[in-house]
């Protein structure tokens, strides 16, 4: 079964995933840091955003995968996918800090209300089988 929805947000994470590396790499290249932090903020920011991707990505794109193997395409479900690859690069830039910073908070807000509203969805299909 083909899962254009899972298989597009999959890349999307990917890319994100690569972008969050690269710029830990930056900071690394700059700093001259091979392993860990350095004890560096701006390395400890940018580690910490990758990390709390990595916490969340596989667990929306399992849901998603679920959802849509369920449910078919819906375009929902990709406006949720959508919003949740948005919402993390908000967090990514919003965990430098400086003006940008309220990309955190609202990167952080919707990461949330995506896992709620795919975790709901989730039992509504299996309340309804």
């Amino acid at each position: 079964m083909f899962l254009p929805i899972t298989l597009a947000s999959a890349a999307a994470a990917a890319f994100i995933n690569i972008w969050l590396s690269v710029r830990i790499g930056m900071i690394r290249t700059a700093k001259k840091i091979s392993i860990g932090d350095g004890g560096h903020e701006d390395l400890i920011r940018r580690m910490r955003a990758q990390a709390n991707f990595v916490e969340n990505a596989p667990l929306v794109l399992v849901l998603i995968g679920a959802i849509e193997l369920a449910r078919g395409q819906n375009p929902w479900l990709l406006g949720v996918a959508g919003a949740f690859a948005l919402g993390r690069v908000a967090h990514g830039v919003g965990m430098d800090g400086g003006p940008l910073g309220f990309g955190r908070t609202i990167g952080t807000l919707i990461t949330m209300l995506t896992q709620i509203g795919l975790a709901v969805w989730a039992v509504s299909i299996v309340l309804d089988m």
